[in-house]
């Protein structure tokens, strides 16, 4: 029996309606993989790829359905579709993220397999990804670079993309969250549904594939990787809809909101350590190619140190609010620092640094309020100067922190 029919996603802003040509028996059993595609005008190729994947979960027995997530396409892209089997998503939220959550949360199988449909990826490949996804893996990344076994035949990759972009971001992920995945931008991935739904992805755009991948390394998924072979675009009334600089900067700012340890933590404690040297060759007037480093390396130094410092803070504040948000998991040891810690912490920086002002200022008053000895007094106004500041900066950062640590109310039924 054939049927069309919506379906209702109350907590779901992208997916509204869905059209489909199923057996209404299969129904009451859920399948175990869909194959998600996200569609904008891809008239020229869909067909072929939604005929590839369902004669692939014919071909192995596997029980599957494909959802088209269609993001406002004015050809007939969804009659294509529907033709060869699939069911169509409509997803108003323009996007390729947004159509991919759109259509991931009106699938209904254990298993997702997301895949473009331009003809690149070659869907008789799914066989590969649910091997794996049955042995336990939560994410499967297909891989089209030599390095991981894949192959990109001729044309089917821009240069940029396969000799400079791609391998840089691929290494920046392998070495700032340590995921062993060779190509972070292949777009056909297979993962469980529930691994989906505990990332709570948010990215509406082309970064949404990469977050998906940072937020797996974080939350310790079970990773495995498939070659294999990327395909000439095949599509001939448009070109691609990923855009090099524009979706490379995205990807990039998205590796830095992810990793507070390599945007904040680690230039700060640079910044500190660079800081603490040019104290050490300063207050002693250390002479190096017979330049007095004196006070005003200190004031350099101090600037430095105080740098630092706020980029700590910014990393400590900026980890409890993506751990509170869902984001990425919290740091059970970072837990363990109360407000009244950094409080406590900071109201002794500030003390040190007002008794070494004091100090001058007591040596001032033995002078009647004449003239200091400026090289000898800056020696410890300028480190007293730094320690007040950094005393006041954590103090308020921890307040900032336990506004950020506040638990919201349930909603009231």
């Amino acid at each position: 029996m054939q049927g069309r029919w919506s379906l209702s996603h109350a907590g779901n802003p992208f997916a509204t309606s869905i059209d489909s040509t199923e057996d209404d028996n299969d129904m009451s059993e859920s399948p175990e993989l869909s194959v998600v595609m996200p569609c904008l005008n891809e008239a020229d190729t869909v067909g072929i790829c939604v005929e590839k994947a369902v004669r692939a979960m014919r071909e192995h027995g596997i029980q599957g359905e494909v959802v088209l997530a269609d993001n406002g396409s004015s050809d007939n892209s969804k009659e294509i579709a529907i033709s060869q089997g699939a069911r169509t998503v409509d997803v108003p939220e323009p996007g390729y993220g947004a159509a991919l959550m759109g259509g991931i949360e009106a699938s209904r199988g254990k298993y997702i397999i997301m895949g473009d449909c331009d003809d690149s990826y070659d869907f008789l490949e799914i066989p590969a990804f649910v091997d794996q996804l049955r042995k336990g893996s939560d994410l499967v990344q297909g891989c089209r670079l030599p390095r991981g076994g894949g192959k990109v035949l001729p044309g089917a990759m821009p240069f940029l993309h396969r000799w400079f972009g791609n391998p840089a971001l691929s290494w920046l992920v392998r070495l700032m969250f340590r995921i062993p995945i060779h190509d972070v931008y292949c777009g056909m991935r297979g993962f469980t549904k529930d691994m989906y739904t505990r990332l709570d992805l948010r990215s509406p755009g082309m970064e949404f594939a990469t977050e998906m991948i940072i937020k797996s390394g974080l939350h310790k998924c079970k990773m495995a990787q498939v070659p294999i072979t990327l395909h000439p675009d095949g599509r001939q009334e448009h070109g691609p809809h990923l855009r090099t600089f524009r979706d490379g900067w995205r990807t990039l700012r998205l590796f830095l909101v992810f990793s507070p340890k390599w945007t904040f933590f680690r230039p700060g404690l640079l910044l500190i350590l660079v800081g603490l040297l040019g104290y050490a060759l300063a207050l002693p007037q250390i002479r190096i190619f017979n330049a007095a480093l004196d006070v005003h390396t200190l004031l350099v130094a101090s600037l430095a140190v105080l740098l630092g410092w706020q980029c700590i803070l910014l990393a400590t504040l900026a980890q409890i609010f993506a751990g509170r948000e869902g984001m990425m998991p919290v740091l059970p040891k970072l837990e363990k620092i109360t407000v009244e810690h950094g409080i406590g912490f900071g109201l002794i920086m500030s003390f040190t640094g007002l008794a070494l002002i004091a100090s001058v200022i007591y040596t001032w008053w033995q002078t009647d309020f004449g003239k200091l000895d400026y090289p000898e007094t800056m020696r410890l106004v300028v480190p007293g100067v730094t320690l007040v500041s950094i005393g006041f900066q954590t103090a308020m950062a921890s307040l900032l922190a336990g506004v950020l640590r506040m638990q919201r109310r349930p909603p009231r039924t």
